[in-house]
């Protein structure tokens, strides 16, 4: 009956951008406990050895972020602003919920809510959150002037468009610090997303191909700069949050320099349903993706739970170091 009452006036929920009062830790104290606690804990604080400690020297590295939509659904900018100046590889639904988290709210709701009484008052269910149909009108609405001004761009400056281009252009249109990708353009962060047409932002492709054909978007140049950016990388991370795509697009690129020299992968995936999503390093290792001298690691958990604190120990505490790094490769 909660749950009934709650969903029936969503306009009562409680918008996903707003953090709660009194949720300020100490990580460094909340990283140290967990070497105490159980087992799924001591695995991220064994990221230490030695992973997570080459992590403190990430300068060192040309690291390769990758995540999946659910990184998009949570708002989280400061992560991309604590970094230096590397790729990132994202899932579709990573690209269009974080614009769209800018247009209208995303709602906590329940992972038990019915599918069909959501249905019926035309809201979303993304895992327990809850995305109303004004909110896709919302992205379609400020998305087809983007695209028209892009076919013009095409037609008279002669742009070849790219995924990375595209997001680069979001980001830049939205001009929202609650963004990642406005961040991301803000700090010349190229972002890519082989499969950028797979959910909504595919669906406004379709629909402007009939409103204004043309438009085209090519992935090949993106390719060339992702694995030319890992042959040339003198140390190559890995960081990897979720599976499929972004998982297998990342490592791949780490095959045309024989391996990564670290990676972590932070994800629920079991490796007995036989997909890529949820196979451990060392299948990684066995094909040339990660290096044999290397020492992945993976940590079976909730990713949206772990790496806020994974860039507290490690990417946030040296914001300096970062800031001068950035500056020697401008």
């Amino acid at each position: 009956m909660i749950l009934h009452a709650w969903h029936q006036e969503l306009e009562c929920g409680v918008d996903l951008s707003t953090v709660p009062a009194g949720l300020r830790v100490n990580m460094q104290l909340c990283t140290l406990s967990y070497c105490m606690t159980p087992e799924k804990f001591q695995t991220y604080a064994r990221m230490s050895q030695p992973s997570f400690h080459e992590l403190h020297d990430f300068i060192k590295y040309d690291i390769q972020p990758g995540f999946t939509n659910f990184r998009g659904s949570i708002p989280s900018p400061n992560v991309v602003t604590q970094q230096p100046k590397n790729e990132h590889a994202h899932s579709s639904g990573g690209i269009e919920e974080d614009f769209i988290k800018c247009l209208a709210p995303t709602y906590v709701g329940d992972f038990a809510l019915k599918g069909r009484e959501l249905r019926l008052k035309g809201i979303n269910r993304t895992g327990n959150l809850l995305v109303p149909n004004s909110n896709y009108c919302k992205f379609e609405e400020w998305v087809m002037p983007i695209f028209d001004a892009m076919l013009e761009e095409q037609k008279e400056q002669g742009i070849v468009w790219t995924p990375s281009k595209v997001i680069a252009r979001f980001g830049k249109e939205i001009d929202n610090p609650d963004s990642i990708y406005y961040w991301a353009y803000k700090n010349k962060i190229p972002v890519f997303c082989p499969a950028l047409t797979d959910g909504a932002l595919g669906d406004m492709f379709f629909f402007h191909s009939y409103k204004n054909s043309g438009l085209v978007v090519d992935l090949v140049e993106d390719i060339r700069f992702v694995n030319t950016q890992a042959v040339y990388a003198v140390n190559s991370g890995l960081i990897i949050l979720g599976g499929g795509l972004i998982k297998h697009h990342t490592c791949n690129a780490n095959l045309m320099r024989n391996g990564a020299d670290f990676s972590v992968f932070v994800n629920t995936g079991n490796e007995f349903d036989g997909s890529d999503s949820g196979a451990r390093p060392d299948e990684a290792i066995s094909w040339g993706k990660i290096k044999i001298t290397a020492s992945p690691v993976k940590v079976h958990a909730d990713a949206s739970l772990i790496f806020p604190i994974l860039v507290a120990e490690t990417f946030a505490g040296r914001q300096k170091e970062i800031e001068e790094f950035n500056k020697r490769v401008q």
